[in-house]
């Protein structure tokens, strides 16, 4: 008599802990996920959800998170923001894709780069210079010769040394020096002074001896502002070709103090 309440008081206990187990929940599978996802990959899926957002800045904080994260799977999840209605929100897409690999990205990239937007096109050229692919040179060149935009242009002068293929050499170095290759035609001659900097810089990057005869012609050119001219010969020291001993050793005696060590630095690695 004494036992019945305990037995009956153990059989209400033990199906009150089965029972739950024996019912179905539609939360199960979505439970099991939850459980079974990193840290990151909840991150990456958080941010993703945010950029459905109405607001663009927080579409664009999104897009910064991913990119901070510098994981390929987070850039994956960042190329939807390459196609947002928002230019800002674009031009922050085009950095938060680059932890895929090179060739990913460039393809991801390259129809932002007859984007409408100014900004957008400056912000594309830069990100494919980062990609460091061969792929990346003829959109970049394109740029170079037919944007109407400074900022672009320059953008892209700046890229093509960050790729540093050869195949830029000719379209870099008719920026600098019209008429100093026929390969490509431009359109007008280049009067931006930070394009034609940047022209000058990456040749030397890219360390052709092809681009030596553009270099020295703007080593020379007396109606280039001095910046320019030093960028020239700094990059005649980079491609160190024995050619332009003489070019250097002209300028080295130059009036301004600067163009003059530049110059004679340059000498120093060619002819020590």
């Amino acid at each position: 008599m004494h036992l019945f309440p305990s037995m009956k008081f153990l059989t209400l206990t033990l199906a009150a802990v089965f029972l739950p187990l024996a019912l179905p929940s539609r939360n199960f599978g979505l439970s099991i996920q939850t459980a079974t996802q990193t840290p990151v990959e909840a991150e990456i899926q958080r941010q993703r959800q945010r950029l459905s957002a109405a607001d663009p800045e927080e579409r664009r904080d999104a897009l910064m998170k991913l990119g901070a994260m510098r994981r390929a799977s987070a850039s994956r999840q960042a190329v939807v923001g390459l196609t947002d209605a928002s230019p800002i929100v674009r031009a922050v897409a085009t950095k938060a894709i680059l932890a895929m690999p090179a060739e990913e990205s460039v393809t991801a990239l390259l129809p932002l780069v007859s984007d409408k937007d100014e900004f957008v096109r400056r912000e594309v050229a830069y990100s494919l210079g980062l990609t460091h692919s061969r792929q990346a040179t003829e959109p970049l060149t394109s740029l170079l010769v037919n944007d109407k935009e400074d900022g672009v242009r320059a953008a892209a002068a700046v890229a093509l040394g960050d790729v540093g293929h050869e195949n830029a050499v000719v379209a870099l170095a008719n920026v600098l020096s019209p008429g100093s290759s026929t390969a490509i035609k431009t359109k007008k001659i280049e009067k931006n002074v930070f394009v034609l900097r940047a022209a000058a810089r990456s040749l030397g990057q890219i360390r052709s001896k092809a681009g030596v005869p553009a270099l020295i012609a703007a080593l020379a050119n007396e109606k280039y502002v001095d910046d320019v001219r030093r960028e020239a010969a700094s990059a005649l020291g980079q491609i160190g070709d024995p050619a332009a001993v003489p070019a250097l050793r002209s300028a080295a005696n130059s009036e301004d103090p600067y163009l003059s060590h530049v110059a004679y630095e340059s000498l120093r690695k060619i002819a020590p």
